[in-house]
């Protein structure tokens, strides 16, 4: 061989068969893919729960009140996520993160049931136990009433753009 020439060698290595190449790519993309949504999902959170802090600095809750701010904050966390998941399941194609990124990360940053279950404990501790009892009745109704009268209300609001939208064409 001239000193001009280039000698080209393949290097081979061991190959499992069992493996298919394109589906360690497959794998790398959906790990990547969950790894945008778990970013989604961090962003969205740490948003949430500044705007549930911001709350608590706004009405704060004495030590052995009733905790009004938290239930006001789990109810509206729960009426926007009616809203919110009824418009995208049935109005409006979002990006695939969209979905993650505010029902997941901000909702769920900002509605607090961790906060819920500490008020419960607080109040019982502080002999309070009819208003603890009282508190975690009252949430839980008013979670579920709050995401229904979203969902329920954006159904009819979608219902009634719809009939509009067809009597002007």
């Amino acid at each position: 061989m001239s000193p001009d020439e280039v000698r080209l060698t393949t290097v081979t290595e061991p190959v499992d068969h069992d493996v298919d190449p394109a589906e360690v790519r497959r794998r790398r993309q959906a790990r990547r893919s969950q790894l945008r949504v778990l970013g989604a999902v961090a962003v969205g959170g740490a948003l949430g729960a500044g705007a549930r802090y911001g709350a608590s600095l706004l009405w704060p809750t004495p030590a052995a009140a009733f905790p009004w701010t938290t239930l006001g904050v789990n109810a509206l966390g729960c009426l926007v996520i009616g809203v919110f998941l009824v418009t995208l399941t049935e109005a409006w194609t979002a990006p695939v993160w969209v979905r993650p990124f505010f029902a997941t990360g901000v909702l769920g940053g900002f509605t607090t049931f961790s906060t819920y279950c500490v008020d419960i404990e607080r109040l019982v501790s502080a002999g309070r136990a009819g208003p603890a009892l009282t508190y975690m009745a009252v949430t839980v109704v008013a979670a579920m009433v709050a995401v229904t009268a979203g969902a329920w209300t954006t159904r009819l609001f979608l219902a009634a753009v719809r009939r509009k939208a067809g009597r002007t064409r």
